[in-house]
């Protein structure tokens, strides 16, 4: 049970497998207003970089679940650095339909919402699991301008211009499920490219060490390939966001 392990090989040097930086993420717990003890649950927890500095600098306790073993092996060496292991734990498993026994504070899913089979069924998973007064956290994607054509929507590797709304839109659409939006935190272009071009100097270190491997061609046409997709595409097109939801 993992992830495909060409996201492994691409992001195995990422702490934070969505488009923010840590300052980003940093603002997000702050504009949260954690308070000490505050039950977070995160599924897709990834590297577990969200669940730990905010048990740092919040006080909260958790549970990340994370379908990548490697990234779920991370995330317990990141709670052992920064001295937080016995507030967070991480599961290696599949989040889809998971529901904690423990009513969580903060019900997180940032940035995996094929769990519960898009927004709406990721936000009534969420929902399972939060307790009174809790806030569902979930991030996604959005078009930060209209793509112009449906190969350009290819292009930021979307099935087409229907995947993603426009940020209006889609903030609407939370309050169309029974949610007010009170919260969100933004990347930006810069954030992307943290997110992004990282993966560029894994790639060529890993080709440098696995010459032979049988994924080798693979991150061989990617690393060829991306930079100008990217930067084409994804860059001016596709923006990203973490929304933070209460029920009305």
């Amino acid at each position: 049970m993992d992830i495909p392990r060409i996201f492994n090989v691409t992001e195995s040097a990422h702490r934070i497998h969505n488009p923010f930086t840590p300052e980003k993420l940093a603002t997000l717990g702050a504009a949260l207003r954690l308070e000490t003890g505050t039950r977070v649950l995160d599924l897709g927890s990834g590297s577990g970089e969200m669940l730990c500095t905010w048990a740092r600098d919040h006080g909260v306790v958790g549970t990340g679940i994370d379908l990548s073993q490697l990234f779920t092996e991370q995330a317990k060496r990141r709670a052992e650095e920064l001295g937080v292991a016995d507030q967070v734990a991480f599961i290696h498993g599949d989040a889809t339909g998971y529901v904690s026994d423990q009513k969580a504070g903060v019900a997180a899913c940032v940035g995996a919402s094929w769990i519960g089979g898009g927004v709406a069924g990721t936000i009534a998973l969420l929902a399972q699991s939060l307790g009174p007064g809790g806030i569902i956290l979930i991030g996604e994607p959005y078009w930060r301008q209209m793509p112009p054509t449906e190969d350009v929507a290819r292009g930021c590797l979307a099935g087409s211009i229907s995947d993603f709304l426009g940020l209006p839109e889609l903030l609407a659409s939370f309050g169309g499920l029974g949610y007010d939006v009170v919260e969100m935190v933004l990347a930006d272009q810069d954030s992307w490219d943290r997110y992004e071009a990282a993966k560029w100097l894994t790639m060529r270190r890993w080709l440098e060490a696995n010459p032979d491997d049988e994924l080798a061609k693979e991150v061989r046409a990617q690393l060829t390939s991306e930079p100008a997709r990217y930067a084409a595409y994804t860059r001016e097109y596709l923006g990203w966001g973490a929304f933070a939801l209460m029920a009305r």
